[in-house]
């Protein structure tokens, strides 16, 4: 279980930094410093242990002070690895031959429009059959970006001379006979979290807007090396934080006068609009399934571990995950072959298969449904639909309860310490004034309150998580895939905790006429069972082909 005590600790220097000012002057420690400092974490101490603790006290500043002097980079990960893993499990390394299930021949619209909407499983095979140039698709792209993105505030960088370059190439490459695969020659877009060499990685926050990070992430080289063609960086709210950047508020293309959520905000309005056929978004607790459903598209959050996060701004060690927005589950599972694997550059990630076989039967799978979830007043019609659909099409479904006896609530404060950490200097510097974002809820207050987390307590919620990871294995190792509304219960903050995979995806539209979605989980390292599941609802669905009108010319 992943705990940085080295870090952390600096949450109780900080916890008793408050007290100390009750003492005769700031910075010396009393019995009545200590007093101010224990209120802060609920225990108290009596007059001889307080008189016994202050030359420790006085040691551990001084070791606080010196761990200051060190300067940390954002890419030096804990020594102590978070692991999602439960006793008795390990994934399958059995990689099997990949069968996507992709036509043989796919009709080339007339207008530009209708190719931009086209999904990744449907462009690979306009390519590969040389009906469409990758040149010609990355400019229908670059075209619309230019058009549409300042409406949208989803763009930092265009990269329109490198992403031409590069689709040449593969037009070139094509041409001679070499074909990379479904990802061969498509453009595709990325959070600008991730580092490109050479371009500017912003993380969405006015004290990094001119960052640059002499590193190409991981999953980029992946992309890459696989023939996607890399278009633009979009936008993501500050720090991973919402969809408010230090240029403004990315927009949701259902209602301009509504943010697109975050925080992959620029990833999921992009795909939504047509911009890009795919993003790369993160999710460390929502960041993936809530922009997938305020813009209405398809978003894969893997399991913790899948995705080398090598190259991507850490906002915390054990909960960052990276992962695919697309317009369909079955391109969320072409891209994610692709970017999973081990990565000796990041000690978190781990090996596991990914097999997914077009061939076999979703009846096959054994479907589970938290059924208080879809009962009473606050159920949702367009949850429902989607169990109605799979009854009709013959899917035998299994009601279940999602019960634990930890409450994962206090568990997220270790998110909120290992940010802290993450951005230790913003905090002590005084640079978090420059962020946007100054209400209770953002970053910066949220990094002050977390210094006062002890260590202790840290310790104590990642424990508490480890039975929390067993608790959920337990439940859902009988089940393929099980089914949950997307924002239903604890069940958005227990999986990410856990690091359990997840795919969001359309589900229809709400009073209002925004987009609404159902999500599916699947057991750790079992990705290829939501898209099998996924890919099956949509072929007998049309949720996620609906086009924001504004943007659907």
């Amino acid at each position: 279980m992943s705990s940085r005590g080295f870090l952390i600790l600096l949450g109780a220097c900080s916890c008793l930094a408050l007290g100390f000012t009750l003492g005769k002057k700031v910075g010396e420690i009393t019995p009545a410093a200590i007093d101010g400092a224990s209120e802060l974490i609920g225990i108290s101490f009596n007059p001889a242990e307080k008189d016994s603790m202050i030359g420790n006290l006085q040691n551990q500043l001084a070791n606080y002070e010196k761990l200051r002097k060190v300067e940390l980079d954002n890419s030096v990960a804990p020594a102590l690895i978070f692991n999602p893993l439960p006793k008795g499990f390990a994934p399958s390394l059995e990689q099997k031959p990949l069968h996507w299930g992709l036509p043989t021949s796919v009709d080339l619209p007339e207008k530009d429009v209708d190719i931009a909407y086209m999904p990744v499983h449907q462009l690979a095979v306009l390519i590969k059959s040389k009906k469409i140039s990758s040149e010609r698709l990355t400019k229908i792209y670059l075209d619309r970006i230019k058009t549409y993105s300042d409406t949208l505030e989803c763009l930092i960088t265009l990269m329109e001379e490198p992403a031409l370059e590069k689709a040449r190439q593969m037009d070139q490459e094509l041409a001679s006979g070499k074909y990379r695969g479904p990802l061969h020659g498509i453009p595709y877009g990325i959070k600008d979290l991730l580092a490109v060499k050479g371009t500017k990685t912003t993380w969405g926050a006015m004290p990094y807007k001119d960052q640059v990070i002499n590193q190409t992430a991981t999953v980029v080289t992946k992309l890459d090396e696989a023939g996607g063609v890399l278009v633009g960086k979009f936008t993501l709210g500050a720090l991973a934080m919402g969809d408010v950047w230090y240029g403004g508020k990315t927009r949701n293309p259902w209602n301009l006068n509504q943010g697109s959520s975050g925080s992959s905000a620029g990833s999921a309005s992009a795909v939504s609009t047509g911009l890009v056929p795919f993003a790369i978004g993160t999710e460390t607790l929502g960041s993936i399934v809530s922009p997938s459903t305020r813009n209405g598209v398809t978003g894969l959050r893997p399991t913790y571990g899948r995705v080398s996060k090598n190259g991507a701004m850490a906002l915390s060690w054990s909960m960052d995950k990276i992962g695919p927005i697309s317009r369909s589950a079955l391109d969320d599972g072409i891209v994610l072959s692709i970017i999973n694997g081990p990565d000796i550059n990041d000690n978190s990630t781990i090996a596991s298969a990914f097999n997914f076989d077009s061939k076999k039967s979703v009846k096959e799978l054994k479907v589970g449904y938290f059924k208080s979830y879809f009962e009473g007043e606050r159920a949702s019609k367009n949850d429902q639909a989607v169990l109605e659909l799979l009854k009709e099409k013959g899917v035998e479904l299994h009601p279940l309860e999602l019960k634990t006896t930890i409450d994962a609530g206090p568990i997220v404060m270790m998110l909120i310490a290992e940010g802290a950490a993450a951005f230790d200097e913003l905090t002590r510097l005084g640079l978090d004034d420059q962020l946007v974002a100054q209400h209770k809820g953002a970053w910066p207050n949220s990094f002050r309150a977390a210094r006062m987390i002890p260590a202790v307590e840290y310790i104590q919620l990642s424990r508490q998580r480890t039975m929390l990871i067993q608790e959920m294995h337990e439940l859902m190792k009988d089940y393929d895939v099980i089914v949950t509304p997307s924002f239903a219960g604890p069940q958005l903050r227990i999986t990410n905790l856990t690091g359990h995979p997840a795919l969001c995806m359309p589900n229809g539209f709400n009073e209002e006429g925004s987009p609404t979605s159902i999500t599916l989980l699947a057991n750790l390292f079992e990705e290829e069972k939501l898209v099998m599941l996924g890919d099956f609802i949509q072929k007998n669905s049309d949720w996620q082909a609906k086009r924001p009108p504004l943007f659907n010319q």
